[in-house]
């Protein structure tokens, strides 16, 4: 026996599948242009799009460093009195060290060892920094503000430099080490600032909204208020990239971060100093290459800060 769809059944579920088409396009679009709002306001800054430039170009040299360096050998256990410092030239485009290593080679490297630290700090901290943060400010003027708010002034009363040193000092010299030890100096920046923002819109009429309707703490917190923290928060991350970059050079470079034969940028330096002004481009790139890499950085923080504070002022 056949049986037959009534055709006011198959129209409602035509229309139903042309609706479902036309609001995932109209949400597509939306998409679309909030992405292309967003880009015209970062590009406004050309220097934020210089920025941008060399962030790509550093992320590029040290994910595929293995494949673009001219003499990938020189980044292990690898030695070549033959070529050993040899000045800047075709062959060697940034010279080559005591040992005969490539330094451009090193610093291709480095930045590798470099971008993982900093991504692997910020990730500890910045978490853990909110997520103290966002408890304070919601129960400012109690225990809990008291509790979070005097530990967080203590270790921002040490500079984190200093901070890191010390811890450094009294373990054994790592790259592992000077990532734990820069994350404990850091994370306090992320609860004071997250704390200024939950403190002053706690009272605003969106949770209290969320607090009659009978959210929990949790709801109101990170679906709430969390993402008006965002903003300024992913401004100091990017900020924030460059300097734990240069804060785990300068541990490199006094001897308590990565150890030989990492190719770090620090010990590069610390290395090569001794050598000055003979052998300057021992000293000089790699110190360069720290210069870049902390500005393009900044470059490119100021330019999410212009776009995410437009958009808030707005």
């Amino acid at each position: 026996m056949a049986f037959s769809i009534p055709e006011s059944v198959w129209g409602q579920k035509v229309e139903n599948k042309m609706q479902k088409n036309f609001s995932s396009r109209k949400k597509l679009s939306r998409t679309w242009e909030y992405i292309r709002r967003k880009w015209y306001k970062f590009s406004r800054n050309p220097l934020s799009i210089v920025g941008l430039a060399l962030i790509c170009t550093i992320i590029f040299s040290a994910i595929f460093a293995s494949y673009i360096s001219p003499h990938p050998e020189s980044a292990g256990k690898f030695v070549n009195f033959s070529e050993a410092s040899q000045s800047p030239s075709l062959a060697y485009l940034c010279g080559t060290d005591r040992f005969g290593r490539d330094v451009l080679t090193r610093i291709f490297f480095g930045y590798r060892y470099s971008l993982g630290m900093a991504v692997i700090v910020i990730s500890i901290m910045a978490p853990v920094g909110i997520i103290l943060g966002l408890i304070a400010g919601y129960y400012k003027n109690s225990w809990i503000d008291t509790v979070i708010m005097r530990i967080t002034d203590i270790f921002i009363a040490i500079p984190p430099l200093i901070l890191a040193l010390a811890i450094c000092s009294v373990l054994t010299p790592s790259i592992f080490n000077a990532m734990l030890a820069i994350s404990v100096a850091w994370w306090p920046w992320y609860t004071r600032m997250v704390y200024e923002v939950t403190s002053s819109l706690k009272g605003e009429f969106f949770v209290q909204a969320a607090q009659v309707t009978g959210a929990n703490t949790t709801h109101i917190l990170f679906r709430e208020i969390l993402p008006n923290c965002m903003a300024p928060v992913l401004t100091k991350m990017s900020l924030d990239v460059g300097w734990v970059i240069l804060i785990g050079a300068t541990l490199s470079f006094v001897g308590l971060g990565a150890q030989p034969p990492i190719p770090d940028l620090g010990s590069m330096v610390a290395d090569a100093s001794s050598y000055l002004p003979d052998l300057w481009w021992e000293a000089v790139f790699p110190a360069f290459a720290i210069m870049l890499v902390v500005l393009a950085f900044n470059l490119f923080g100021d330019g999410i800060d212009d776009m995410l504070g437009e958009e808030k002022g707005g």
